[in-house]
């Protein structure tokens, strides 16, 4: 009896109710899902993402094929996973340079000296930790406008606001945002408490 066969034998008694049947999924193709997300850019985060295939494979068994090879499904779904956090990570870089940019008056960093970095990498450190310390409203409309990139209307509808409370929210988060964040003559940023 071939790999697919007892994967679907598996599949069946999960679905059917047997929940502890998929440590024998888990089990089996745990570290070819470690692999694959490593392979994929997964980086430290590799675990995680393994951890999230297995848990949306099992939230979605009821859909899986009989007939069809699960190994290559579930490494899918792997697939997909570290894209988005590849997608995600890029999306964060993009953000920590566009507000760091917006509120800092040298937000060009071409060419810039040790000294300088230190100081850019103090002011996005100092700005990740203000965003962290804005109520929950403000940081997810920031969340959805500027790392994940949605439009006001895309952001209306993933937080179930109206478009117009998106508008005036984002507003005022980075009216807040700029008040907290206070630039001084040496280019460093303070937190205002």
């Amino acid at each position: 009896m071939g790999t697919t066969d007892k994967d679907a034998r598996v599949v069946a008694r999960v679905v059917a109710g047997d929940l502890g049947a998929f440590e024998v999924l888990v089990t089996r193709w745990q570290q070819v899902a470690h692999r694959t997300a490593l392979a994929l850019g997964a980086g430290a985060e590799a675990e995680d993402i393994v951890q999230e295939a297995f848990l949306k494979a099992f939230q979605n068994l009821a859909g899986f094929r009989s007939g069809y090879s699960f190994q290559p499904w579930l490494l899918q779904i792997v697939a997909n996973e570290t894209k988005n956090l590849r997608r995600s990570r890029y999306r964060r870089q993009r953000l920590e340079f566009r507000l760091t940019a917006l509120f800092l008056s040298d937000g060009n960093i071409a060419g810039e000296d040790p000294y300088a970095a230190v100081l850019r990498d103090e002011r996005e450190r100092l700005l990740w930790k203000t965003l962290q310390e804005l109520p929950d409203k403000y940081r997810l409309v920031l969340a959805c406008r500027y790392l994940l990139e949605l439009s006001e209307a895309e952001t209306a509808q993933v937080l179930g606001w109206r478009h117009g409370s998106v508008k005036s929210r984002t507003s005022r988060a980075l009216a807040k945002l700029r008040a907290l964040l206070i630039p001084v003559e040496t280019g460093k940023v303070t937190i205002h408490t």
